[in-house]
């Protein structure tokens, strides 16, 4: 039986410590769920639901996902729980309730991620002196476990990825986030209505001006990589039979791979390809790729490890333009893939696939529902 998604919806994303400073992962996951609840009911789909599923990294414990849940007024039968693959977390949860659909194990999974930066708690080392921290280890000792951004800058030296290379990439980002109108999929929170990091205007010019981020010799710079961001994105997984006649992705595949811990920007790669052997899918076939794209070189080491087409991934621009709320990230490619994907003329085939701290890859295949 196969699994597909409906009703994506997400929260505008919110640059950390601004529209969302002051919300925590329930407050912006429950609205998301609430919303996709009622537009399952409002399609006439009676199933009961069985479980929520979201994607979080750094949010305060306590399983995040049943606690939304029940801020969500879903009622106290409706279980939950939280998945924690890092940037990969969110494409993660709606993996998981896809298989749990299509063994027969469940009918209906409201599955997703949530992140909230501006709001994740300290956190400290345990000592005489606890040292606090920012993030914690993606590799035991003697393993190479480099901060994202400096393994971005190392990448881009490994594969000859230029700076210039980079911003037009990042360019194109902004100018199509720009120029595109999201609001369809998107669940007004807390006053919030659109993207924050989103900006008309920017230039080749204004990009170049910007200084590395990570070290004088690196590329990576603030206008050619993502912002810390807050947001939530989910969908209904249900099983093809409850959802005749809606419009619907339905799920073809899923993969997740491991990588060098070095350059884990390159973790897509094995998962893709892990993914179209298992499906057949060549990826000339695929219409539209959505990728986070936590930095220009990510994206592009990508394209070019694979051969993909620069123009079928996130044609209306990304992470680099509208922001990376880490565990929700994933399942935003999602939403994404859903509003193109289900226009009138949209691609059959769409790709979804997120780079992991660490070295890992996840990637997951769905097409549109005739």
């Amino acid at each position: 039986m196969s699994a597909v998604l409906v009703a994506p919806r997400r929260t505008p994303i919110g640059n950390a410590g601004h529209g969302f400073a002051g919300h925590t992962v329930t407050e912006l996951a429950a609205p998301v769920l609430r919303e996709v609840a009622a537009a399952v009911r409002g399609a006439g789909i009676t199933a009961e639901i069985d479980d929520v599923v979201l994607g979080n990294c750094l949010g305060p414990g306590g399983d995040p996902a049943r606690i939304a849940a029940l801020a969500a007024g879903l009622g106290t039968a409706i279980p939950g729980v939280t998945v924690d693959r890092q940037c990969g977390s969110g494409l993660d949860a709606v993996m998981q309730a896809a298989l749990r659909v299509e063994s027969g194990a469940d009918t209906l999974i409201l599955a997703g991620g949530v992140e909230s930066a501006s709001t994740a708690p300290m956190r400290f080392w345990p000592g005489a002196e606890p040292v606090r921290y920012t993030r914690a280890p993606f590799a035991p000792p003697g393993f190479p476990d480099p901060d994202m951004g400096p393994a971005a800058d190392a990448l881009a030296a490994a594969r000859g990825i230029s700076r210039d290379r980079q911003d037009a990439y990042a360019l194109r980002s902004h100018t199509r986030a720009a120029a595109t109108d999201f609001t369809a999929e998107i669940v007004p929170v807390h006053g919030v209505e659109r993207d924050e990091r989103i900006r008309a205007g920017l230039t080749a010019a204004r990009l170049a001006r910007l200084r590395p981020s990570f070290g004088a010799d690196g590329t990576a710079t603030a206008g050619n990589s993502c912002g810390i961001s807050d947001g939530a994105a989910a969908l209904a997984v249900l099983d093809e039979a409850h959802a005749a006649g809606l419009p619907a992705l339905r799920v073809r595949g899923a993969a997740v791979a491991g990588s060098d811990p070095a350059l884990p920007g390159l973790g897509p790669v094995p998962a893709i390809r892990k993914l179209l052997r298992r499906t057949g899918v060549g990826v000339g076939e695929i219409g539209i790729v959505e990728i986070t794209e936590a930095f220009a070189s990510v994206v592009l080491a990508v394209a070019d490890e694979l051969g993909l087409d620069e123009e079928r991934i996130c044609p209306e621009g990304g992470a680099i333009a509208m922001g990376h709320p880490w565990g929700a990230s994933g399942a935003v490619l999602l939403v994404r893939l859903a509003s193109q994907m289900l226009r009138p003329g949209g691609p059959a085939l769409g790709l979804a696939a997120c780079a992991i701290g660490g070295g890992q890859g996840i990637a997951l295949l769905v097409e549109r529902v005739a």
